[in-house]
């Protein structure tokens, strides 16, 4: 039963830890190391409470990671995305099943479609020349957390005898 709160309350907590990703990329426009690096780190945890197995589970999760950092990482190397988000995208790889984070990156890929429409609209009402520069972070924490309610909150909340 304790694992089951625990596995509950990490969910929790990285659902908060998204939403600060979120908030601070639109705010600085930038998802800081101690962030990425505590979701992570919290990534065993979270195994160990969900009663992963080492072979094929935790492995498997870690080769997503290692799969998803190395094309994010091309995609930062021709400037197409940030640092922050490659790291954000890693560690939550770390955390989230084979099948529904393929889903998190395609709501990750919508809703960063609109959001580049709408703050292009928002740069071009504005009159500036600089350039655009997307809160991509939102994104991912609206994908990531898209998931976490649809598939891990439920689950959990059953272990837990909350649902």
């Amino acid at each position: 039963m304790f694992s089951a709160y625990l596995h509950y309350g990490l969910l929790v907590g990285l659902a908060i830890a998204l939403l600060v990703a979120a908030f601070t990329d639109i705010r600085s426009r930038q998802i800081s190391n101690w962030l990425n690096a505590g979701i992570a780190l919290a990534a065993p945890l979270f195994w160990w409470s969900s009663g992963l197995d080492l072979y094929p589970g935790v492995v498997l999760q870690i080769g997503v990671a290692i799969g998803a950092f190395a094309i994010l990482a091309a995609l930062f190397a021709m400037k197409m995305m940030g640092g922050g988000d490659v790291k954000l995208l890693t560690a939550l790889a770390l955390w989230i099943e084979p099948t529904w984070f393929l889903k998190l990156l395609i709501v990750m890929a919508l809703v960063g479609g609109v959001l580049t429409v709408v703050v292009g609209a928002w740069h071009i009402m504005r009159r500036e020349r600089d350039r655009i520069a997307v809160p991509y972070g939102v994104a991912i924490a609206i994908g990531g957390l898209w998931v976490l309610s649809a598939h891990y909150f439920p689950q959990a909340g059953k272990a837990a005898g909350l649902g």
